[in-house]
């Protein structure tokens, strides 16, 4: 999909001026990462994140990692994602999610339905959805925020692939058959990187602990044979080290050719800590189709 091996995960953006976004943009392209990834929450909206970062730069894809369902009806999210991938053909990948519970209906005052039969029916409504302004001269590539068979299973079926956050090499394995072949398998993976274990798990303490507190991702670390027992006190050593990868580069992209190795297309590094733009240029070498 022209996302490359690896991307950088990040809600950097986030936190600077576009001003400076602009020349982070064209140096993460210049790096050699493939894609951006871009959250949403509570911030920017995406699409008009994506269309910054496209407008630019000349190589580099951008990706929602993910633009959530509850967000637009599916008339607005195809009138978005087409326009953009009509401007920047090959470029962009929307990524669909129906997001969490405690966003939904404390955020959004909206009601949070059942995930599949929900991302089911919101697809259908994508699908139908009219749009009469000049069409893409490219097919516009869209991928669901996936962690469940079940939700794996529809992104195999409706979509061009997953985008799983969160997860270990093992899922990622498991993922891949789910999915078979010829489906995107783009999987996030964060790290720290340091050669302080003591420092890499209070960093991946601090950036996991938002996630601890929302049932869909407790629900998947169960499933990869997590207790609660691992998540109390901010998350056992085990979990820490299987979701957070610290340490030199050479353990960070060991990290990374583990999820190549059980199935993944593309890995998005989300790096934690305080300077994430200087873990970026580190990891480069190491990582991108440059080295």
């Amino acid at each position: 999909m022209g996302l490359g091996r690896t991307g950088i995960w990040t809600a950097h953006f986030e936190r600077v001026p576009w001003s400076e976004g602009k020349d982070l943009a064209v140096e993460i392209e210049e790096l050699g990462y493939g894609a951006v990834w871009f959250p949403e929450a509570v911030g920017r909206d995406p699409f008009v994140a994506a269309t910054l970062l496209l407008d630019a730069t000349t190589t580099i894809a951008a990706a929602t990692g993910i633009a959530s369902i509850y967000a637009r009806d599916p008339l607005a999210m195809k009138g978005a994602w087409h326009t953009i991938e009509a401007a920047f053909p090959e470029r962009f990948v929307l990524g669909l999610g129906v997001s969490h519970q405690p966003m939904v209906e404390g955020l959004r005052a909206t009601t949070y339905a059942p995930p599949v039969a929900t991302m089911r029916a919101y697809l259908d409504g994508i699908d139908a959805a009219l749009f009469l302004a000049s069409p893409p001269s490219t097919p516009p590539r869209r991928v669901l925020a996936a962690l469940g068979p079940r939700m794996l299973a529809l992104a195999a079926e409706r979509a061009d692939g997953a985008h799983p956050y969160n997860v270990t090499p093992e899922h990622t394995k498991g993922a891949r058959e789910v999915l078979g072949p010829g489906k995107l398998l783009a999987v996030e993976q964060k790290a720290v990187l340091t050669n302080d274990a003591s420092e890499g798990r209070d960093v991946a303490r601090a950036g996991l602990g938002v996630y601890l507190g929302l049932p869909n991702y407790v629900n998947n670390w169960k499933r990869l044979g997590f207790t609660d027992d691992d998540f109390g006190g901010g998350g056992s050593d085990r979990f820490l080290d299987a979701m957070v990868v610290s340490g030199d580069e050479a353990a960070i992209k060991a990290r990374v050719d583990a999820h190549f190795a059980a199935g993944a297309d593309h890995v998005c590094v989300q790096p934690l800590g305080t300077d994430p733009v200087s873990t970026w240029r580190e990891l480069a070498p190491a990582l991108t189709e440059k080295s």
